[in-house]
């Protein structure tokens, strides 16, 4: 396979032949870089446990293959624990399956359109809990089930008056339906009825689930690529419940402030240290908040590359972030009896199987009761620096920086940026340590 050429993945995120503006795709399987479906194989022990850190090696040269990603990706979201075996994997994967199936039929319960293969665009219930009969919103309401729609919150209302967890679960459900039909609509995959409701009931169920959080825009861009990836809706539940894990302070609002303004205000503190310059001149704009990064950081980048780049990018940035403690840090989470147990093993964890980017952040001390800064900070920061000569000869107002950052869009290497942001991550701890 060495010195074999390099095989375009395109192919297997196939895109509808009317979508002629898509961003070109630049990621390509390269044979002995890529990681491929035998060694991902030759990487278990005969029990089942994995060597992260050849694996992530392997990622860091060339990516994964896109038959093996979803798996993959489990790993890198910390769904398993690399040491387990086959066994323990199975016995928590079908535990996960039942959970995910108490929720989807509690949610079932509630409002029967979850789970029954169809999903809805249009209100159903008024923010006081009154099913909503407008002859225009049961025309726009999807998939010609309007008529039980209303059934279905009158017979709610015939047990009482909705409490208000639930009207604000079922305020949100014809949110998630329209932006399930804008997202990667340009991919054959989402040209099936099927996939658009798989995709409408996780994030009905996570939005059940996460009271706190709920549902958010831009939650569906970053949900999207597991249903593509894990053919299972429990698994792909897990995987995206797992990278919520890491970016729900982002979409956690109160009245005055939307949770990425601290990512924005990081993003402004490090573009001031390693480009003063560029700093000075978007404040002087009225961009010194970095607003115009806002969607950047929220869905990850998922607007800036082709679908199948920004699947590399995300699994660049994974393997780089690595820490094979998630996996017990998540678990703690959700079972406080484990934290003792599992607080020591965390503090054992060997430095050759953390991502570079951990790697650096445990050298320098970033461990402490602050959590360090997450890479893509570091990604956007990369993105500034390159086009700070540009953004100080033509940006004249924000309109401007928004254009310059747009033009962007399928013009970006997945792997330069993730080489520019570990440089920039280096260079801004050694400046932050001088001062």
């Amino acid at each position: 396979m060495w010195g074999a050429p390099a095989e375009p993945a395109d192919s297997y995120y196939e895109v509808r032949p009317e979508c002629t503006d898509v961003p070109k795709t630049r990621f390509k399987i390269k044979p002995g870089k890529t990681l491929s479906a035998r060694k991902w194989q030759a990487a278990f022990t005969p029990e089942g446990q994995l060597d992260i850190g050849k694996t992530l090696s392997r990622i860091h040269r060339g990516g994964i293959h896109p038959s093996i990603r979803g798996e993959v990706w489990e790993f890198l979201l910390g769904c398993y624990e690399p040491k387990s075996t086959f066994d323990e994997r199975e016995e928590i994967r079908q535990r996960r399956r039942l959970q995910y199936s108490a929720w989807k039929e509690e949610c079932h319960q509630i409002f029967p359109v979850v789970g029954s293969g169809k999903f809805i665009t249009a209100p159903v219930v008024t923010e006081d809990g009154q099913p909503i009969q407008d002859p225009l919103v049961l025309q726009e309401t999807n998939s010609g089930i309007s008529a039980s729609s209303s059934k279905m919150v009158k017979e709610l209302l015939s047990h009482g008056p909705l409490d208000k967890k639930v009207i604000q679960w079922m305020l949100t459900l014809h949110q998630i339906g329209l932006d399930v039909i804008r997202t990667d609509r340009t991919l054959v995959f989402y040209e099936k009825q099927e996939n658009l409701s798989k995709l409408w009931d996780i994030l009905a169920v996570y939005a059940w689930v996460d009271r706190d959080v709920g549902y958010c825009q831009g939650m569906s861009d970053l949900c999207s690529p597991m249903i593509i990836l894990l053919e299972n809706e429990a698994d792909a539940f897990w995987c995206f419940e797992r990278l919520m894990r890491r970016l729900r302070g982002n979409f956690r609002c109160t009245e005055s402030s939307v949770g990425v303004e601290t990512q924005l205000s990081n993003l402004a503190s490090i573009t001031q240290v390693i480009d003063p310059k560029l700093h000075q001149h978007l404040e002087t704009l009225g961009g010194g908040d970095y607003l115009f990064a806002f969607r950047m950081l929220m869905v990850l980048f998922r607007r800036e590359f082709s679908f199948c780049d920004s699947l590399y990018l995300w699994e660049m940035m994974w393997a780089l972030e690595y820490d094979p403690h998630l996996f017990y840090l998540y678990e703690e989470a959700e079972s406080a009896a484990s934290t003792k147990s599992e607080g020591s093993k965390a503090k054992a964890k060997s430095i050759r199987q953390c991502g570079k980017y951990e790697r650096e952040n445990m050298k320098n001390g970033a461990k402490t009761s602050e959590a360090p800064l997450p890479i893509s900070v570091f990604l956007v920061a990369s993105v500034l620096k390159d086009k700070s000569s540009k953004l100080l000869q033509e940006a004249r107002g924000l309109d401007d920086v928004v254009k310059i950052l747009n033009d962007m869009t399928g013009n970006l290497d997945a792997k330069k940026a993730c080489i520019g942001a570990m440089k920039l991550h280096k260079k801004y701890l050694k400046k932050a340590k001088q001062t």
